[in-house]
């Protein structure tokens, strides 16, 4: 027989290389092959050779004692063959948890060849670890959507449930994520501004740094400053980047008719008129 399921790494190029074996020898723990015309022998121990996919799943278990694995449903036809190789070996198979496959925001399955997936990274540039782990802790057996556009909503949702830990019931914290996402110790936060309205403030204000969105922020919520609100700090500087990457290369702003023009400037004019010390009622009205 030919097949082997250790794929010998090359001594001469380091590649993997997907050859038939010309010798396996159980006993001493080798195999033979042709390396670009040479006939080489390598042990298989010491990482000089790569398992193929369905019996790495197995014999990692049995090897390291593996209780518990995570899979996707792409795998799940094949969770019979990597149990079975694990049992062979000696080892206890473990417990299984499928869980369903991500999709883009066309629906369509994410694909490392078509490049229409969200990397980790790419996601914790825009939003805190928090978020990413409360995404994927919801409905984990449910296709979900992976795109940016899910990033704000995952970040107030996680920010939502910490602010309703303290005030629930025992029993209602055991089904708040929070409470497993930290171990049963969340962190108290006080999160005055949602996300989304952040983005908004970013949006309508154009805001190309901290000081200015604080400045808004600082003005509509007493007693808020980057000192006072470390957290909702660090939240303005992924809104300014979310901003500046999503929403700013797509705003297009046409020029104000005629009607549009006078009454800004009749606008302008009142507010200028207006006294220093005007409340914002006066200004509304």
């Amino acid at each position: 027989a030919t097949y082997s399921p250790f794929l010998p790494i090359s001594p001469k190029s380091g590649r993997v290389l997907y050859v038939p074996m010309k010798h396996v020898d159980a006993k001493a723990g080798t195999i033979t092959f042709d390396d670009e015309g040479t006939e080489t022998t390598l042990v298989i121990t010491g990482g000089r050779v790569k398992l193929q996919w369905k019996p790495d799943f197995g014999m990692r278990w049995a090897a390291l004692g593996v209780d518990f694995e995570m899979f996707g449903k792409d795998h799940q036809t094949n969770a019979v063959v990597y149990d079975r190789i694990c049992n062979i070996l000696g080892g206890r198979a473990p417990e299984h948890f499928v869980y369903e496959l991500f999709l883009d925001e066309n629906g369509q399955k994410i694909s490392k060849s078509k490049g229409n997936g969200l990397t980790i990274d790419e996601w914790l540039t825009y939003a805190p670890t928090e978020s990413l782990g409360l995404y994927m802790y919801q409905r984990p057996r449910q296709a979900k959507k992976l795109y940016f556009d899910v990033i704000p909503r995952a970040v107030d949702e996680y920010y939502t449930f910490l602010a309703a830990y303290p005030r629930q019931e025992w029993k209602e914290r055991l089904g708040n994520p929070v409470w497993h996402m930290h171990d049963g110790n969340p962190p108290a936060i006080d999160m005055p501004v949602p996300f989304s309205l952040l983005l908004n403030l970013v949006s309508a204000s154009n805001a190309q740094n901290k000081d200015v969105l604080w400045g808004f922020i600082s003005r509509h919520v007493q007693g808020v400053t980057p000192a006072t609100h470390p957290e909702l700090d660090r939240l303005t500087g992924y809104a300014i980047r979310y901003f500046d990457d999503f929403v700013k290369p797509t705003k297009t702003f046409r020029p104000a008719d005629e009607v549009e023009r006078e009454a800004l400037v009749a606008l302008e004019k009142a507010l200028a008129d207006l006294p220093a010390d005007a409340g914002g009622e006066a200004i509304q009205n």
